[in-house]
C-alpha cells in the first residue's frame, strides 16, 4: 500500500494519558491524517478533544459512525477489555487494536499463562486461583514451590496489580489481600533485567520495534511498589537478536490466536525477563506501553498511520517499518502522592523548549502527569536531554526517579577494559620492566617481579637469625572518587593500610611500619585529617606504626575536590617461614575467607555500572544503600590468621584477591605443575556481588571473576588432612572453595 494511494483520513484516538498524547503527536504529523479527534484526550493533545470516556463503548462507536471516522486507534487496555474494537469493526471502521477475545492476553493473566504453556514459551512456574475458596491451595502451592514468588491480580490493574514480596510474612499477607479483589495468579520470581518487546501485528505478521526497558518500581534502584512505569529508554541493550525473540515469543502467539478464531491486530507487547537461563515471558500487553510509547514512537521514521492501516488491512509484511538511528529516554514526572491518588500538580515551571530532541507528553492529572523525553545519538546524551527538560519544567512538588537507564551500562560493558582499565596491559608492562629491575638485584633479594610484595634478606647486614623485610606499595585507585563524592574520607585511609598489610601477610610477614602519600588539587586540613585518621585506625588494629608520609598539593593535576592516596608498608618474617611453601601439590584444599566488599579493586567497572544510580538508592538484593555497600573499607586478614601462621606448615600458601580477582591472583602462589580448581557457588555470594552479576549482563563469568573478588578476599592452601585443624584455628567462617590439581599454573572455574 503506497502512501499516495490513500486519501487523508479522519482519525480517532481513544484515551487521555501520555501514551495517547504521544500517539496523537505522531498521527497529527502524518500526511495521511486529515482531521484528528482524541477521546477524551487532555489539555496538551493535538487535534479536537471529544468528551467521551475511553471505556464508553456505545458512545465512542456512535461518534465514530456519525463523524465518518476512517481509523480508530485504541490506547488503553480498559477499552480493549470492554470490547471497543469489536464494536468499531462491526460498524465497518478500521480499528488498530485487538478484539476483546484477542485482548484476553492482557486482561486475563491466567489465559496468558495457559497460552504460554500450550505454546511452550519459556516461562516461570505458575498457578491460577479463581476464588477465595482456593486460598488454602494457593498458600500450599507457594510453600511447596520453595522459592520467592510474584503475586498478581488476574485481571487489569493499570500496571499496579503486581507485588513482589520481600519476605514470607508480606507474601502471605499479599496473597490473602489479593483474594479479596478477585482471581489471583502466583508465579515463581525470576531474576535478571527486564525488556519490553513491542510488535505491530496484522493477524499474520509481527514487525518489532527496538527493545525498550521500563522502570516499574517507584524508587531509585528499582525499589518500592510497582507503578504503571516511572521511565523508559530505547533501544535497550539486549544480548539477543530482536527478530529471533519475535519469532520465539510473538509469532507463535499470533498464529495460535488466528487458528482459534481471534486474530490479533494491533500492538502485541511481550514483557521479558532476561534470566541466566535465557529470556522468559513475564506478561503480554495488547497495546502500546506507557511509558514505552513515549520513547518508541518518536523513533519510528515511517508514517505511523501507514503502519497502522497496514495492520488493519493484513498488509504489514509489504509495508516498510523504518526506525531512526537514535536513542530516546523518558522520565515520568508524577504527583507527590503517586501511586496513591492525591493532589494534582500545578503549572509547569517553564515553557517547553521548541526543539526536536526534547519532548514533553502530558499524562493523567494526579498520577503520572508528564513524561520528559530526550532524543539523541547516544543514551547518555538522550538521558541528559530528558533530565534537563524535567529539571526545567517539572511543577513544584513533582516526584521523579533520578536513575532512569541505570542498568544500561552493565549490559554494554563486555570487559574491565571497557570501563577504562586494561588488566592485560598492566601485565604486559610488568613483563617489559622485569629485566631492567632484575639488573639491580643482589643475593639479598628474594622472590621476583609480580609477587604481592618485595622481600629483602637482612641477615647479611644485621647479623640476625634470618629476618626478611617484606615491602608493599599500593594505591586505592578509583574508589577515592566515590569516597570524595560521599564525603567518606576515612575509608581510603583504612583501605590503603589494610591492602598493604594483606600483601605482606601472604608472604607470612607481620607489619612493622607504614608510610603514606596523599595528593590533592587543594589541601583541606579536615580532609587530610580524615584520611590519616582512617590509616591510624587500620594501623592500630594491626600493631603497625604509622611512621610518616607526604602530603602534596597539585593544582592543575587533580580535578577540584579530587584526591589520591598511596602508601608503602614494610613487614618482617623469618626466612624459614616465608610463604608460599614449596610443598603445594595436587590434592591440597583451597579455603576461602570472605571479603568485606570489593575492597580496592574493580571500581572503574563498578562506578560505570552504577553511574546513574544515586548513592542512597538500595536496589534488591542489597541490605544497605549502594553508596554504603561500595564504601565498606578493605578488611585486614592479619588478626584472623595470626594464630594459624604461628603453626609453621599449617598454611601452605595465601593469595590476596586483589586486581585480577581469583583468576589472576591464585596462580601467583602455584607451582608450575599445578592448577587451582575453584567451584563456583561454594561460598555465600554477598548481596553487592549478586547485584553486579544481575546488572553486568555483558560480562562473562571469567571477566567478572577476573575483575572483582566476588566475595572471597583471601585464599588459603592447606593439606587436605589438616583442613579441620586450620578452620578451628581461624576465628571466622571459612569455605572449602576448591582444590589443587595437576595443571599449568592456572585457575579452573567450574
Amino acid at each position: 500500500m503506497s502512501r499516495s494511494s490513500v486519501t487523508p483520513l479522519d482519525i480517532l484516538i481513544v484515551g487521555g494519558g501520555a501514551r495517547e498524547h504521544t500517539l496523537a503527536w505522531a498521527v497529527h504529523r502524518s500526511s495521511l491524517c486529515a482531521k484528528l479527534f482524541v477521546a477524551p484526550g487532555n489539555d496538551s493533545t493535538p487535534g479536537e478533544r471529544v468528551d467521551i470516556a475511553a471505556h464508553d463503548v456505545e458512545a465512542l462507536t456512535a461518534f465514530a459512525v456519525e463523524r465518518g471516522i476512517a481509523l480508530v486507534v485504541i490506547g488503553p487496555e480498559v477499552a480493549l477489555a470492554a470490547g471497543l474494537a469489536d464494536k468499531i469493526a462491526a460498524a465497518g471502521i478500521a480499528v488498530f487494536g485487538p478484539s476483546r477475545g484477542a485482548a484476553q492476553l492482557e486482561w486475563s493473566k491466567s489465559f496468558t499463562r495457559q497460552v504460554a504453556s500450550v505454546l511452550q514459551l519459556p516461562s516461570p512456574a505458575w498457578a491460577a486461583f479463581e476464588s477465595h475458596a482456593e486460598l488454602p491451595a494457593a498458600l500450599s502451592w507457594w510453600r511447596t514451590l520453595g522459592d520467592k514468588i510474584v503475586v498478581k491480580q488476574a485481571g487489569l490493574a493499570g500496571g499496579k496489580g503486581v507485588v513482589v514480596p520481600l519476605d514470607d510474612e508480606t507474601c502471605e499477607a499479599t496473597i490473602r489481600s489479593f483474594f479479596t479483589t478477585g482471581p489471583v495468579v502466583l508465579e515463581q520470581r525470576l531474576r535478571g533485567p527486564e525488556c519490553s518487546l513491542l510488535t505491530f501485528c496484522d493477524g499474520y505478521t509481527a514487525r518489532p520495534l527496538p527493545f525498550a526497558q521500563d522502570h516499574k518500581r517507584l524508587g531509585e534502584g528499582d525499589t518500592g511498589p510497582n507503578t504503571g512505569g516511572m521511565g523508559a529508554f530505547a533501544p535497550a541493550p539486549v544480548p539477543y537478536d530482536l527478530n529471533e525473540l519475535t519469532a520465539q515469543f510473538i509469532q507463535p502467539v499470533i498464529d495460535h490466536m488466528r487458528a482459534n478464531g481471534t486474530p490479533f491486530v494491533g500492538m502485541l507487547y511481550a514483557g521479558l525477563m532476561l534470566t541466566a537461563d535465557g529470556p522468559k515471558l513475564l506478561e503480554f500487553n495488547c497495546r502500546f506501553g506507557d511509558p514505552e510509547a513515549q520513547v518508541l514512537i518518536p523513533l519510528i521514521e515511517s508514517d505511523i498511520v501507514e503502519i497502522m492501516l497496514a495492520c488493519c488491512n493484513g498488509q504489514l509484511a509489504n509495508t516498510p517499518l523504518e526506525i531512526r538511528d537514535a536513542t530516546a529516554l523518558g522520565v515520568v514526572i508524577a504527583a507527590p502522592s503517586y501511586p496513591a491518588s492525591g493532589q494534582e500538580l500545578g503549572a509547569l515551571r517553564a515553557e517547553v523548549p521548541d526543539t526536536d530532541h526534547q519532548l514533553l507528553f502530558r499524562g493523567n492529572a494526579g498520577g503520572r502527569e508528564y513524561t520528559a523525553v530526550g532524543i539523541a545519538q547516544t543514551l547518555a546524551h538522550a538521558r541528559t536531554a530528558a533530565y534537563d527538560l524535567a529539571d526545567t519544567v517539572a511543577p513544584a512538588g513533582s516526584r521523579y526517579r533520578r536513575d532512569i537507564g541505570w542498568r544500561a551500562h552493565g549490559a554494554t560493558l563486555s570487559s574491565y577494559a571497557a570501563a577504562g582499565v586494561d588488566i592485560d596491559e598492566g601485565t604486559r608492562a610488568v613483563d617489559q620492566l622485569k629485566d631492567s629491575v632484575e639488573k639491580t638485584h643482589t643475593n639479598s633479594v628474594l622472590g621476583g617481579i609480580g609477587a604481592f610484595g618485595g622481600t629483602f634478606d637482612l641477615s647479611e647486614i644485621m647479623g640476625m637469625q634470618h629476618p626478611v623485610l617484606v615491602a608493599s606499595t599500593d594505591g586505592v585507585g578509583t574508589k577515592v572518587e566515590l569516597a570524595a563524592r560521599a564525603g567518606r574520607y576515612d575509608v581510603p585511609g583504612q583501605d590503603i593500610v589494610n591492602h598493604c598489610i594483606n600483601d605482606v601477610l601472604v608472604q607470612g610477614a607481620r607489619p612493622l611500619f607504614f608510610l603514606d602519600y596523599f595528593a590533592s588539587s587543594v589541601i583541606r586540613a579536615e580532609q587530610v585529617a580524615a584520611v590519616v585518621n582512617g590509616m591510624s585506625i587500620a594501623c592500630a588494629a594491626s600493631g603497625c606504626v604509622l611512621l610518616g608520609g607526604e602530603t602534596a598539593e597539585m593544582p592543575g593535576v587533580y580535578m577540584p575536590g579530587a584526591f589520591d592516596v598511596a602508601g608503602t608498608l614494610v613487614g618482617v618474617v623469618e626466612r624459614e617461614r616465608l610463604l608460599p611453601l614449596s610443598t603445594i601439590a595436587p590434592g591440597d584444599v583451597l579455603l576461602g575467607m570472605g571479603s568485606s566488599g570489593p575492597h580496592t579493586n574493580g571500581y572503574s567497572l563498578l562506578r560505570k555500572l552504577f553511574d546513574w544510580l544515586p548513592l542512597d538508592a538500595q536496589p534488591e538484593p542489597l541490605d544497605r544503600p549502594i553508596g554504603d555497600a561500595l564504601l565498606v573499607p578493605h578488611r585486614s586478614y592479619l588478626n584472623s590468621l595470626r594464630a594459624a601462621l604461628e603453626d609453621h606448615g599449617l598454611i601452605k600458601g595465601l593469595a590476596h584477591i586483589t586486581g585480577g580477582g581469583l583468576i589472576d591472583n591464585v596462580p601467583r602462589i602455584l607451582p608450575p605443575n599445578c592448577d587451582a580448581a575453584i567451584t563456583l557457588g561454594s561460598w555465600p555470594m554477598p548481596p553487592l556481588f549478586q547485584l553486579v552479576s544481575e546488572v553486568a549482563t555483558g560480562l562473562g563469568t571469567d571477566e567478572l571473576y577476573r575483575t572483582l573478588n566476588m566475595g572471597v578476599g583471601m585464599v588459603i592452601v592447606v593439606d587436605a588432612a589438616r583442613v579441620g585443624e586450620l578452620q578451628a584455628a581461624i576465628p571466622e567462617p571459612t569455605y572449602i572453595i576448591g582444590s589443587i590439581v595437576a595443571g599449568t599454573k592456572r585457575v579452573q572455574l567450574g
